[in-house]
């Protein structure tokens, strides 16, 4: 395979160059340079958080989970205290899939392309709290059954994917120019100055892939990870399990090839998001996981890089089964737990207020010395 060009240190924020022939169906995806282009967070800055966290007029702790994010987003920034969160990203990952014609879902397939329309328009759910919370949103078609704007559509790989029960999703080809996508649309991103990313998703039918994917790679059988998707009866549930069982058994013949896991078993959009969060690790870019669909590409992503898990939060707990597994498989504990099952990266955005109290806390309050406070007492 040819290389993806990416040095192998990349000390500062935005560091990493783009793949070469991103967007494009000639460059392969190397994934062990790849994987050795992530690094670890910011030691230095995470120890220097950790002991302005002990100086603060507060007890040892006091902050709970705050604490913990705020020394997670000085290792990340390299810096602490950390800066504000100044341009959040919501990277919309669009896609049609075969399988929803088989009966999986409550909802027909053309409403992807209904919903793309509408996050556009600024109607959606992911819009409103985009606007409402001080993030910004963008939409990237990569396998959607319609037309979209150029703009939208520029990487997309192909109409729908293929009914993951009986046939593959994509070609081989097509998941590695969908992975190479997601690394460009990252690299995009980070060019462009945001300092956090949300990967969102919008397809009809996309938790039956979400299901294999997280089922295969934990290690669970198909009941264990099915769930409701948008609200399917109990009739509609027995067949999407079927689907995920044979899906499932396809999917597990190539389980040590990570691109075609997601070629057999996922999807355009899931691929791109996997070589979204890889690419924002490379890129040294916190990322806020939302639900069940960004945690089966993470499970992915950590296949391909495990230190990319350091750039990770989970940003809440969806109600579908298969999300537990995966955050459980990537030791990520979600931040808020609302009930949501929406997807297009609405629970992660409901965490962002959480992660920008934690930097404002450990940068703006005072220490004992600063504020003429007397510290505990010793012993």
């Amino acid at each position: 395979m040819t290389d993806t060009p990416a040095p192998p240190e990349q000390p500062e924020h935005g560091a990493a160059a783009a793949p070469e022939g991103a967007g494009g169906a000639t460059a392969l995806v190397d994934l062990d340079r790849l994987s050795q282009s992530v690094r670890r967070p910011d030691e230095g800055a995470r120890t220097a958080a950790r002991e302005r966290q002990g100086a603060l007029i507060k007890p040892a702790g006091a902050l709970g989970r705050l604490e913990e994010l705020s020394v997670w987003l000085a290792g990340a920034q390299g810096a602490s205290p950390p800066r504000p969160l100044e341009r959040v990203r919501v990277v919309v990952f669009a896609g049609d899939h075969g399988i929803a014609r088989a009966g999986v879902s409550a909802y027909p397939p053309e409403v992807t392309a209904q919903m793309v329309a509408g996050i556009l328009a600024g109607s959606a759910a992911v819009s409103v709290l985009a606007r409402t919370l001080g993030a910004s949103v963008r939409v990237v078609d990569m396998a959607v059954d319609a037309d979209t704007p150029p703009e939208v559509s520029a990487h997309k790989v192909r109409r729908g994917s293929g009914r993951i029960d009986v046939e593959d999703a994509l070609t081989r080809g097509e998941a590695e120019a969908a992975f190479r996508a997601g690394m460009q649309v990252a690299d995009e991103e980070v060019d462009a100055g945001a300092d956090l990313l949300v990967p969102g998703d919008m397809g009809i039918g996309n938790t039956t892939p979400a299901a294999v994917l997280t089922g295969v790679l934990t290690a669970n059988d198909a009941a264990t990870v099915m769930g409701r998707g948008t609200g399917i009866d109990d009739r509609t549930w027995m067949v999407k399990c079927a689907a995920v069982r044979d899906a499932m058994r396809r999917t597990r013949a190539v389980l040590g090839d990570p691109v075609q896991v997601l070629a057999t078993g996922g999807g355009a959009d899931i691929a791109a998001m996997a070589g979204f969060l890889v690419q924002a690790a490379a890129r040294r870019t916190p990322v806020l996981l939302d639900g069940v669909v960004s945690g089966a590409a993470a499970l992915v992503g950590q296949r391909v890089s495990y230190r990319a898990v350091d750039w990770w939060q989970a940003g809440h707990l969806s109600t579908e089964p298969a999300h537990r597994k995966a955050l459980d498989r990537l030791s990520l504990v979600p931040l808020v737990d609302q009930g949501l099952r929406l997807g297009e990266g609405t629970g992660a955005l409901l965490a962002l207020p959480l992660l920008r109290a934690a930097q404002a806390t450990l940068a703006e309050m005072a220490t004992f010395e600063e504020a003429g406070v007397s510290g505990p007492a010793a012993g």
